[in-house]
């Protein structure tokens, strides 16, 4: 019987999804935080449940070729990855969501999945920082703990340096946060800040002014403990089509620093190129982008060629963007609603191609079956979630499709994430 707290040495054997590695002791699965396939490690009993039991490796008795040093706290920003040599966390990537596809899926892969590397320093285009007693820094992974995020080299230091300035203007006028949202473009020469204010809600107007003086900022929004919303200066960013596509267009893309966009500078464009070239090798007609976000796949299908855009979007603040965007692209017709919504009001003529891009959870049920329902010939899904992708895949076959390929992009590196693209056929 595993005891919480009781230390025990393992034989890890493969990944699991979220960061730790699977192991066995006396036949249940143990979940081990700071290990590598292969490895012998000593690892000490976190929690206990049914089947299952979770523990961190306290020694290791038989390190892989792979292991290597690291610097700073590696649950903070979720670099729990970040003690393997970079290209064996590739392969892990890979060994995940093939496992996903094969266990959850029930679709056996018949060949390895590729996964796009990235840069594992100063890749991070958004991220999310909190404020405590006038310190600055991320959440160790599972906790509130404030953890210092410049030692994992996700953030460029530049970045970082902003943020305290404009945190330190903000408390030289009174006025406290308690997060902030970054937001910079591809080569981090416009940087704007969401920020939620936790004191001085009546100097904040004027704060908001100095901040974005003394953080070179673009513009800053931030939202009051009374949920009133100000702005000072123009608090987005935007990356121009080029850079976006990789050269291929010209145009500008915006977006506010509360609305969602993928976050590898680096990868970024290989993403969008990757979904231009599968949307033009299949057939000609209508594209539908769910979960469009700020417009990134819609707009560069737009000045790709496409004609007929239809780009539904439910988060407000990204969907105002994405009209904003639209709006010097003629094919690309924006709707702000649940994509539950739109696609249980839609009748006519299917789409020839429908592109999706849901959050972690995946598509809901009532939209997946709309998905198949509304007949398209090909579906291209993007996907942060390995097990959830899987999932609506198996729901994709059971309508008809086949998945015709399958690759993946390391936008997260050091970390267990990684965003696949599948393309589905009928």
């Amino acid at each position: 019987m595993i005891e919480v707290g009781q230390e025990i040495e393992l034989a890890i054997e493969k990944p699991a999804a979220g960061g730790r590695m699977i192991a066995r002791h006396d036949g249940q699965v143990v979940l081990v935080l700071g290990a590598i396939p292969g490895e012998r490690v000593v690892a000490r009993i976190e929690r206990v449940e049914k089947r299952l039991a979770f523990a961190a490796t306290t020694r290791v008795v038989a390190p892989s070729a792979d292991r290597r040093e690291t610097t700073g706290d590696p649950l903070c920003g979720g670099c729990v990855y970040s003690h393997i040599a970079y290209p064996r966390q590739l392969a892990l990537k890979a060994d995940v969501v093939a496992d996903a596809f094969t266990r959850i899926g029930r679709v056996p892969l018949e060949t390895s999945v590729t996964v796009a590397a990235s840069p594992e320093r100063g890749y991070r285009l958004r991220s999310r920082l909190h404020v405590r007693g006038g310190h600055i820094g991320s959440y160790r992974e599972g906790t509130h703990e404030l953890c210092d995020v410049a030692p994992t080299g996700q953030i460029l230091p530049d970045t970082l340096g902003a943020v305290a300035a404009a945190v330190s203007a903000l408390n030289a006028a009174g006025v406290e946060a308690s997060s902030i949202r970054v937001s910079e473009n591809i080569p981090a020469s416009e940087r704007a800040l969401h920020i939620e204010l936790s004191f001085g809600s009546a100097k904040a107007a004027a704060a908001l002014e100095h901040a974005v003086a003394a953080a070179s900022l673009t513009g800053c929004s931030a939202r009051t403990v009374t949920g009133d919303v100000l702005t000072a200066g123009s608090p987005a960013v935007s990356d121009t089509l080029r850079a976006l596509t990789a050269g291929r267009f010209e145009g500008t893309l915006s977006r506010s620093a509360e609305s969602f966009f993928q976050a590898n500078r680096f990868l970024l464009p290989v993403l969008v190129t990757t979904v231009l070239d599968v949307v033009s090798a299949g057939p000609a007609g209508e594209i539908l982008d769910l979960y469009a976000g700020v417009g990134l796949f819609s707009v560069a299908l737009a000045a790709a060629g496409h004609e007929r855009i239809t780009a539904v979007e439910g988060d407000r603040h990204s969907g105002a963007d994405l009209r904003r965007n639209a709006a010097a692209w003629p094919a690309v017709w924006p709707i702000v609603g649940a994509v539950e919504d739109y696609l249980a009001g839609t009748r006519g003529i299917p789409p020839a191609t429908i592109v999706v891009d849901p959050p972690r959870t995946g598509i809901s049920r009532q939209a997946m079956e709309a998905v198949v329902a509304a007949g398209a010939t090909r579906v291209i899904y993007v996907s942060c979630d390995p097990p959830t992708m899987a999932r609506d895949a198996r729901r994709l076959l059971d309508g008809g499709y086949r998945l015709s390929s399958l690759r993946a992009f390391d936008l997260f590196p050091n970390t267990p994430h990684v965003e696949s693209l599948g393309v589905f056929d009928r």
